[in-house]
């Protein structure tokens, strides 16, 4: 561990947070700033980061960021090291669900789009981050991704299998890096109510709730917990995990 980092305190430290403007990357910002960390929520979206900064707080930048576009996710890092210090967390949580359909109608250009923001993203973020904190000795990366990507749900094909492949890339990543200070780990929520799921029809909603022991949808703070965890010096011997926050859901 750096040597500047104390076992618990995350004051000074820099996170980016992406997908912020809303849901769980809106609730994860927030949880961390309450801790005393500098957080960059970046997202495609400016008006809502406008709006997500003024309910995180001063302790937060705003950095308009795509994660489908390489050059505008580096010059994001960039922007973002040159404003707020060297970041030592990043949370994965820009995401899209998707179209709801069968399978044997899912459109190839939905299917590129979904991995795109939810996969290849990831891997853009994670690709401009590993390097700085490696060089530092020091680093967390959360990845969200979903209970979906460990059992599947039917007609969201695109999304479950982008959410399979980032706790794959997460499980190849922490290996690597184990040795590093680099610790990276994946969250699996179960359904939580943010505008991601807002689309989707009574009767699904339904269905979701019905996989769920606890008979409710997650919310966004209690993932927002875990994640705090997840990216804190207090989490020092876990790494390639996946952590269920499923109410009960997954069994593996």
């Amino acid at each position: 561990m750096s040597a500047h980092l104390s076992p618990r305190s995350m004051i000074g430290q820099v996170a980016i947070v992406t997908g912020a403007a809303s849901g769980l990357g809106l609730a994860i910002a927030g949880r961390l700033t309450e801790e005393g960390v500098r957080v960059a929520l970046w997202d495609r979206d400016p008006t809502g980061l406008a709006v997500a900064r003024d309910k995180v707080g001063p302790a937060s930048h705003g950095v308009v960021a795509d994660v489908t576009d390489t050059k505008a996710v580096r010059a994001a890092w960039t922007e973002t090291t040159q404003t707020l210090g060297a970041p030592s967390i990043l949370v994965n949580s820009a995401g899209i669900l998707g179209p709801s359909a069968a399978f044997a109608n899912y459109r190839e250009e939905d299917w590129q789009r979904v991995l795109d923001v939810n996969l290849n993203g990831t891997f853009r973020c994670c690709q401009a981050a590993v390097p700085d904190m490696v060089a530092a000795g020091y680093g967390r990366i959360v990845n969200i991704a979903s209970v979906a990507g460990k059992d599947g749900n039917p007609y969201v094909a695109g999304y479950v299998a982008s959410k399979a492949a980032v706790i794959g890339l997460t499980k190849s990543m922490g290996k690597e890096l184990a040795t590093t200070g680099v610790l990276v780990n994946a969250i699996a929520p179960s359904a939580s109510e943010t505008a991601i799921f807002g689309e989707l029809t009574d009767a699904y909603r339904a269905r979701l709730i019905a996989n769920v022991p606890m008979n409710r949808f997650v919310a966004p703070r209690e993932i927002a917990e875990m994640a705090l965890w997840l990216a804190s010096p207090a989490c020092s011997f876990s790494t390639g995990a996946t952590f269920d926050i499923s109410g009960g859901r997954a069994t593996f």
